[in-house]
């Protein structure tokens, strides 16, 4: 889970998507803290993951609207950069197949000359790649939230079997009179 999160990482920097990378930093910090409730017996932490996937399930579904323009969405508004930069996702100069072809812009020299990029031959669009890795990040967050959901089950069922003592035993170790008899108030002479 971390791994494919980190993966889509790296390509969301290489993009300058800043909500994604945002995005991904919590759902690894979220995923760490989900793996360190399994391993410490803490299922608080696991229930905080279980939601988050929630939440993860919910953003990817919303990447998936945006690359596919559905409900007035569109895949080349900024707003995954929050308005910062002109950048879209890296597989669109960079995808399988793609020819990437640059032209400078005529009568703007210097250092910070921008160029007109145009990308041809991809053998996929870059938003189906994009699709597909939300997909992913879906299909993996279904079989987490199943598997935390199991884990927490497991250990408070864990808490509730375990036996204090003489807490729930029907038959304890050693038995307590519940009702005082007379032997234990009367004092005792021994003779003389």
């Amino acid at each position: 889970r971390a791994l494919a999160a980190l993966e889509r990482q790296v390509f969301d920097f290489l993009g300058y998507q800043w909500a994604p990378i945002l995005a991904n930093f919590l759902h690894i910090i979220i995923v760490i803290l989900g793996l360190f409730g399994t391993i410490q017996y803490r299922p608080r932490y696991i229930v905080v993951y279980a939601i988050w996937t929630a939440v993860w399930v919910t953003w990817n579904i919303f990447i998936i609207c945006f690359y596919l323009e559905v409900g007035g969405l569109s895949k080349d508004s900024e707003l995954l950069t929050f308005n910062i930069s002109r950048h879209q996702s890296w597989w669109s100069e960079n995808g399988p197949g793609c020819v990437r072809k640059e032209a400078s812009m005529s009568g703007i020299k210097g250092l910070d000359s921008h160029s007109y990029i145009s990308v041809i031959g991809c053998a996929l669009e870059y938003r189906y790649i994009e699709v597909m890795h939300s997909s992913f990040q879906i299909l993996i967050a279904l079989v987490g939230f199943v598997y935390a959901c199991y884990v927490v089950s497991v250990f408070t069922e864990e808490e509730d079997s375990f036996d204090f003592i003489g807490g729930f035993d029907p038959f304890p170790l050693y038995h307590v009179n519940e009702k005082p008899t007379n032997l234990l108030f009367k004092q005792t002479y021994l003779p003389a």
